[in-house]
């Protein structure tokens, strides 16, 4: 007798909404605080007036990032809210009807009509308004949205990440490097952290390790390279 085979059956759809929050609050620290970073340093601008800039960008956007993230998952909470009312008084006023939506769902699923007709009456009668939000209105345990959640892991995620290109600044000014060198330690020491945070999100989701690392750094390079072009260029205008 062969014994039962032990494989991962791990899925992720618990975590999915924080760690889509986390890995845009993550890749969006680096890349705000980096570009910020880089287009002062190319702008001619002097260490002091760099890393102040720095500093607030940092507070600013992890402000900005829960507050965004909070009102967008929030509004998509209400959203939601609304939709289970809505069939709450439709299972109310029209039970039959609903049954039958129910049963020609699974139907549709493949389950023969009595079959179909029997699963919906037996879920109708344990919980009607679950049966219809998971399979009418696509609402689970998982999928529902939580605001505050997704404003913390936005938050400090940004937070982590835009400390990354600012210690990199200190470092570099504390080894007396030119500020010219230090854009370009900048700009690559950036990009392996954005390959790497985008790496460890597709592990962390099962997703492809490698196009994930590289879409993420390639467009953090864009945004940089514009940050220093504009820097040079008023920093030209400035001075």
């Amino acid at each position: 007798m062969n014994p039962t085979p032990v494989y991962n059956h791990e899925h992720i759809a618990h975590r999915i909404a924080w760690l889509r929050a986390a890995t845009l609050g993550a890749n969006d620290g680096i890349i705000s605080i980096a570009s910020l970073l880089v287009g002062m340093a190319s702008s001619g601008a002097a260490y002091p007036v760099i890393l102040s800039a720095g500093v607030a960008g940092l507070v600013a956007g992890a402000a900005s990032m829960a507050a965004g993230e909070w009102v967008s998952v929030k509004s998509q909470a209400d959203a939601e809210e609304a939709e289970l009312a809505l069939e709450q008084r439709h299972i109310k006023n029209n039970p039959k009807q609903e049954l039958l939506e129910l049963q020609t769902l699974y139907e549709k699923r493949g389950l023969p009509e009595q079959l179909a007709h029997e699963v919906a009456v037996a879920l109708t009668k344990h919980d009607a308004l679950a049966a219809h939000a998971h399979d009418e209105l696509g609402i689970t345990p998982h999928s529902t949205a939580k605001p505050m959640q997704a404003a913390l892991a936005s938050a400090f995620t940004f937070t982590a990440g835009g400390v990354v290109p600012l210690l990199v600044l200190i470092l570099a000014n504390f080894q007396s490097i030119p500020i010219a060198n230090t854009v370009w330690l900048l700009a690559a020491s950036s990009v392996v952290t954005l390959f790497s945070t985008g790496a460890l999100a597709a592990k962390v989701s099962n997703a492809p390790v490698m196009r994930a690392g590289f879409r993420v750094a390639i467009w953090g390079s864009v945004s940089m390279v514009l940050s220093a072009a504009v820097g040079a260029v008023l920093g030209v205008n400035i001075h």
